[in-house]
């Protein structure tokens, strides 16, 4: 067989292959996450964006898990749920008024039809039932799930078909924060919420952005107005220590950050007498598995990060262009729903892509039955694309990955055909014996080591690959009042005055300082940033920064009559009312997060089971075992029975 050319398609699926050794593995990781919008606006820009995402990918991807677990498959992706988008799911406001928007979906629905019809516009007529079905079996789907879509993914977490994991709390871009405290207590808040709402402690974190900065020296990047330092330089913490604190296991990088990195002795070769390689060694020395492995990262040298180092898991670029890019990907097909062109006052779609840079006055009608078409084929493409990413270490000793992460809104919302391109990938690859398997990331690591330990830059995956994209001549005057924020609620938080010895009026006291500290999460939101330097919803994020920035100073007011008067004002009793109202995001925060020198010990963590024996693996060298050596195979066990999960029990 050619090394370029995968094998056979044979004429027929062939599902008798329970014993197949996978060669290679494919592994999706969907990133879902929409800032706090409940509370903030509903149109154009607020709750919409949350019910627009509930309808057109949460429940799609709801049902495209429930299709292949009636059949025997699993999509085994990496799913991160943000704690943010999960305080929103479970808060009673969406739960209430989701309904509601799909209600009128429906009935703007059958209102196209009736115009339709009128005018003799009998296939327009015909897609406006189309979506008065799309929308009626979302309204179903979420009824029989009693309102909890989160319940929902849990059932094939607990199942084992997917494996949820963590981000930070609000979404703060870690790179740019400006205390070691705010990065940890992102991340030690984000572990809480998944917990309460996931009931599992997080193997896993979706870094924001994919950004990633080692520990240290470090300068504000902005000054006070008068030009003078915010606050002196220190020496920060990595990204991967504060991810380790927290007893989580791994993390996603960006494809440069990786290809631009340097191997690293580990520890233990150090302590083995291993020779400190050249700065120049490459990480690997099979270059084609690069990209193709996991690494863990070196940087944090404190005891626990040495004995409990981060893996990190390099992003594919070439599988990634064809599901990204809405010109040269699979999303710009001439056949698929074109995303921009609505007709209102209902908003639905009736048109296709057609072609590249086509018209909107010339757009043709959509065709779902051609759409679902194209998703068969582009599966196949990129299922033949894997394979030839994976192929030249697919007889390996440890089998290489190709991880494959994007925004879950682009699957469904975005791209509209994306759950079902989704689901017809799993199929490809149960139907067809070509050596690879869908796993997730926390199923490759129980069974196979690391290549090693890398040292990486600061980065992104954003444009430039940098910090550009959230700190920039538009965006820096968001930073020069998040870093006062962040060091003022450090000191209030370090003092303790807020704690029932510390205070007389200590109910009050400690209401306004979670309700800082909530502020606080939400200012450093990096989506504000997004949004501003895309231009995409530049006056909202502009706004919405100032809402949260104002509140903060309200609080912070609050506080300080507080101190001197023992009590607050009636009016200022009424405000912190309704702001807590309002923003009333993490119920179980911990302000002493935000104390100076605060940090999780992973001691005082109780043990994964589920990861014990993988921690105890010897680290390993930065090269697979030879072709010829013996290779580590994962274990089949039985699975735990579960339930098959049904949206609609009458069905």
């Amino acid at each position: 067989m050619s090394a370029q050319t995968p094998p056979a398609t044979p004429s027929q699926p062939n599902r008798s292959h329970p014993d197949r050794k996978p060669a290679g593995f494919l592994s999706f990781t969907l990133h879902a996450h929409l800032p706090w919008v409940v509370n903030h606006g509903t149109w154009p820009h607020g709750i919409e964006w949350l019910h627009e995402a509930a309808a057109e990918t949460y429940l799609p991807l709801l049902r495209v898990l429930g299709n292949l677990e009636r059949d025997g498959i699993a999509l085994n992706c990496t799913l991160n749920l943000s704690p943010i988008l999960l305080e929103q799911l479970a808060h009673p406001v969406f739960k209430a008024d989701f309904p509601r928007y799909l209600d009128r979906k429906i009935l703007s629905a059958r209102e196209d039809e009736a115009y339709f019809l009128s005018v003799s516009e009998f296939h327009y007529a015909e897609l406006a039932r189309f979506w008065q079905k799309y929308f009626t079996d979302a309204l179903n789907d979420f009824n029989a799930l009693n309102g909890d879509i989160i319940q929902g993914f849990r059932h094939f977490n607990d199942a084992g078909l997917i494996e949820i994991i963590t981000c930070c709390a609000t979404h703060g871009y870690m790179p740019l924060l400006g205390t070691d405290e705010s990065v940890r207590a992102q991340v030690r808040t984000a572990v809480t919420a998944h917990q309460r709402h996931i009931g599992k402690h997080p193997r896993g974190i979706w870094a924001p952005e994919c950004g990633y900065r080692p520990a240290g020296p470090w300068n504000y990047p902005v000054t006070q107005q008068d030009g003078t330092p915010i606050a002196p330089a220190f020496n920060r913490i990595g990204v991967e220590q504060a991810i380790s604190e927290s007893n989580i296991d791994f993390f996603f990088v960006d494809t440069h950050l990786v290809e631009e990195s340097a191997r690293t002795p580990s520890p233990y070769e150090l302590r083995d007498g291993a020779l400190v390689p050249s700065k120049d060694e490459p990480m690997t020395h099979n270059d084609y598995r690069r990209l193709y492995q996991p690494y863990y990262v070196d940087g944090a040298h404190t005891p626990d990060a040495q004995q409990h180092p981060v893996t990190v898991f390099p992003r594919d670029p070439s599988t990634g262009t064809q599901v990204w890019s809405g010109n040269f990907g699979y999303p710009g097909d001439s056949n698929y729903l074109d995303f921009h062109k609505k007709r209102w006052p209902g908003g639905h779609r009736y048109w296709s892509v057609t072609g590249p840079s086509v018209d909107m006055a010339d757009k043709q009608p959509y065709d779902p039955a051609r759409a679902a078409e194209r998703t068969q084929a582009h599966a196949s493409h990129f299922v033949h694309l894997a394979w030839e990413a994976l192929n030249a270490a697919m007889h390996d000793a440890v089998p290489p990955i190709l991880s494959s992460p994007f925004d879950a809104e682009l699957f469904g919302h975005w791209w509209f055909e994306g759950p079902q391109w989704l689901e017809a990938v799993a199929r490809t690859l149960q139907d067809y014996p070509i050596g690879i398997q869908l796993t997730s990331a926390s199923d490759y690591l129980d069974q196979y080591p690391r290549a090693g330990f890398i040292k990486m830059h600061e980065g992104s995956w954003g444009a430039e690959g940098t910090n550009h994209v959230w700190m920039n001549p538009e965006t820096e005057w968001t930073y020069a009042q998040i870093y006062p924020a962040e060091l003022y609620l450090r000191d209030l938080c370090t003092a303790g005055t807020w704690k029932p010895d510390g205070h007389a009026n200590q109910p009050t006291a400690e209401r306004i300082v979670k309700q800082l500290c909530r502020e606080l999460l939400l200012l450093e939101s990096s989506d504000w940033q997004f949004l501003i330097t895309t231009g995409a919803a530049r006056d909202y994020a502009e706004l919405r920064f100032e809402t949260h920035m104002d509140q903060f100073n309200e609080l912070k007011s609050m506080w300080q009559h507080l101190e001197s008067h023992q009590s607050i004002t009636h009016e200022q009793e009424e405000r912190l009312a309704a702001v807590e109202l309002r923003d009333s995001i993490f119920p179980d925060i911990e302000p002493d997060f935000w104390a100076a020198g605060s940090r999780q010990h992973r001691a005082d963590e109780r043990s994964h089971p589920a990861t014990d024996a993988a921690r105890r693996h010897t680290l390993p060298t930065a090269d697979p075992p030879p072709r010829n050596g013996s290779s580590a195979q994962p274990t089949s066990p039985d699975p735990a029975p579960h339930s098959t999960y049904n949206p609609n029990p009458s069905a």
